[in-house]
């Protein structure tokens, strides 16, 4: 390995060291309690050194949540093989619940964690990432549509709205432990019930 291809791995590392530690801080403690000097304490280093990869913590979230939203996407390719339309759309949900079990951290930083959207909103690009999850899900109900389902759907966005809706609201009462008053073992059958349930109402709907 050449001298530069060592330092762009040797950047890469600290990036990634610098991405892991804001993480775990602005999940534990807040975003708002969250300081760039915080950060640096919990890698050893100062905090100029952060400077010299992220101008600040706002930078920081993005990276993040796009991060997270790479990953997600990249598991919805399982679902695009899926040639009829609303089994791709149960096949979508099913990879959603999949990711975010899996996942509880990174989907809490992505959708629960209290942050301001502006840091992400802001931003001269765009948030691809975020807003191409959300055109997976459009693009499969506009295909459902399109071969005679969802009838009385004329609003593509406020139906993903909707799905989405349904999905996060199941998922955030199991990774924020609300579910616990059940008292039994059977949180993950719950979920899973729920969703066939959520389903077989939107095939009736149609």
């Amino acid at each position: 390995m050449g001298i530069v291809e060592r330092k762009e791995r040797e950047r890469e590392e600290m990036r990634e060291l610098i991405l892991e530690a804001a993480r775990k801080l602005f999940l534990a403690q807040g975003f708002d309690k969250t300081s760039i000097r915080n950060i640096a304490e919990a890698i050893e280093y100062s905090p100029a050194t952060i400077y010299l990869y992220y101008k600040d913590k706002n930078e920081l979230l993005f990276s993040l949540h796009e991060a997270g939203f790479q990953k997600m996407m990249q598991e919805f390719a399982n679902v695009a093989v899926v040639k009829d339309p609303f089994e791709k759309l149960v096949a979508l949900g099913n990879q959603y619940l999949k990711f975010a079990i899996e996942n509880p951290e990174l989907y809490d930083l992505m959708f629960i964690m209290d942050a301001p959207m502006e840091t992400l909103s802001c931003r001269e690009e765009a948030w691809d990432e975020g807003a191409r999850s959300f055109e997976f899900l459009k693009t499969t109900i506009a295909e459902c549509i399109q071969v005679g389902h969802f009838k009385n759907t004329v609003d593509i966005e406020n139906a993903s709205l909707t799905i989405w809706s349904f999905m996060h609201g199941l998922l955030s009462l199991h990774l924020r432990k609300r579910m616990a008053f059940f008292e039994d073992d059977r949180e993950m059958e719950r979920i899973q019930d729920s969703f066939k349930l959520f389903v077989e109402m939107i095939r009736c709907s149609m």
